[in-house]
């Protein structure tokens, strides 16, 4: 909206003859998406700090409240009632300062930002089923793991549709530490998978990257930390494959269709920040699965548009931590009770930051200690544009 308004209509006007007038001059940023981008994550930012009292108040006034699990700690039994579903903050802040910074004038990239924010809304759609399940019938399970599975499963399948009847998308793998594998004709990369491959791979990261998420979303401001400085790494890696000279210089695959989705991933961050703000220990609000599961979406569709899907361990490394520390979990348990008769655990208690906490580990360092873990992997994803 401010595209139109700044540059097309006031600018181009005022300036169609020559612009006398620093004022008009200075409209002309808006026609950056590194400008606009900027201006999504303040927005946001600043709409999630704003309106953020007045929601928790909502979800409060609704009886909102989370419900915990029974085997967690008796400090997470204390958090019981918290006002959750905190997530439509993220996705209110986010969508709107994406309608107000993005520019819509280019079809193509416009079917890009449309299909994101799209499966970000369905996600979150699945997660706030899920959420409304708990609090109307009071327990800390909501969908069964079928009913969200098959949920997501659509979603993906939506995407991949979207891109195969509605966008000429190449259906080839950009691996990382190799130089571009998007050939003048893709068809003939040795990378190329076609369309059916590429449906399944893309169920696997929707699926993987939105449960990544939900898992995470276990201590306060954990969810809301990752997804801060993953979408920031998203942000910057989106912007470069956008850009021709970047993507050249890098050797990466130049996807311009995706230019106005880095005004999308700037609002993630700006939102997330936002949220963190009231999410920080003590949180005043959860993001609920409405939230968690629409932020993963998010990450993996951004990952999809953007062909950095391989990128996804590096930029959140923590979310696919968490996932894998459950994997093994529930595998190794299952395997010794078939074999011994008696079921064993690697970790004290799964995802892997509940065994932290078991082993005597403040909430709030837990906390920290991943973020720094976090930063490193997302400097890794970035140092990777270099190893090719």
């Amino acid at each position: 909206m401010f595209y139109y308004i700044f540059y097309k209509l006031i600018y181009q006007t005022q300036c169609a003859n020559g612009c006398e007038s620093i004022f008009y001059k200075g409209l002309n940023v808006f026609q950056y998406v590194t400008f606009r981008t900027a201006l999504a994550v303040i927005i946001s930012l600043l709409l999630s700090i704003l309106f953020g009292g007045k929601v928790i108040k909502k979800l409060s006034d609704l009886k909102f409240g989370q419900e915990i699990r029974e085997e967690l700690s008796a400090e997470h039994q204390a958090k019981k009632g918290t006002p959750t579903m905190g997530g439509v903050l993220i996705l209110g802040s986010v969508f709107i300062s994406t309608l107000l910074c993005a520019s819509f004038e280019n079809s193509r990239q416009s079917l890009y930002l449309l299909l994101a924010v799209s499966a970000t809304t369905l996600f979150g759609v699945i997660g706030f089923v899920d959420d409304y399940i708990k609090i109307v019938k009071k327990r800390s399970e909501g969908l069964t793991e079928r009913q969200k599975i098959l949920g997501q499963f659509v979603v993906a399948v939506g995407v991949w549709a979207a891109l195969y009847f509605l966008s000429n998308y190449p259906w080839n793998l950009s691996i990382p530490f190799f130089k571009s594998t998007a050939e003048a004709n893709p068809a003939l990369s040795v990378s190329w998978i076609g369309p059916i491959g590429y449906l399944a791979f893309i169920i696997f990261i929707l699926l993987g990257s939105s449960n990544a998420v939900n898992l995470t979303d276990g201590l306060d401001g954990l969810a809301a930390s990752m997804t801060f400085i993953a979408m920031s790494a998203l942000t910057g890696l989106t912007y470069i494959a956008s850009d021709a000279r970047w993507a050249e210089r890098l050797d990466i695959t130049h996807k311009p269709e995706a230019a106005e989705l880095t005004v999308f991933c700037g609002a993630m961050v700006g939102a997330s920040l936002g949220f963190l703000w009231y999410n920080a220990p003590k949180a005043e609000v959860f993001m609920g699965d409405v939230g968690s599961l629409a932020i993963g979406g998010a990450l993996g569709t951004v990952a999809i548009l953007t062909k950095q899907e391989f990128m996804l361990p590096f930029v959140g490394g923590i979310f696919i931590l968490e996932a894998v520390s459950v994997m093994m979990q529930v595998g190794y348990f299952k395997f010794t009770k078939r074999t011994t008769g008696t079921g064993k655990r690697i970790f004290k208690q799964a995802p892997i930051h509940h065994h932290f906490q078991l082993g005597g580990m403040p909430e709030a360092k837990v906390v920290f200690r991943f973020v720094i873990i976090a930063i490193l992997f997302a400097l890794a994803s970035l140092a990777t544009l270099k190893l090719r």
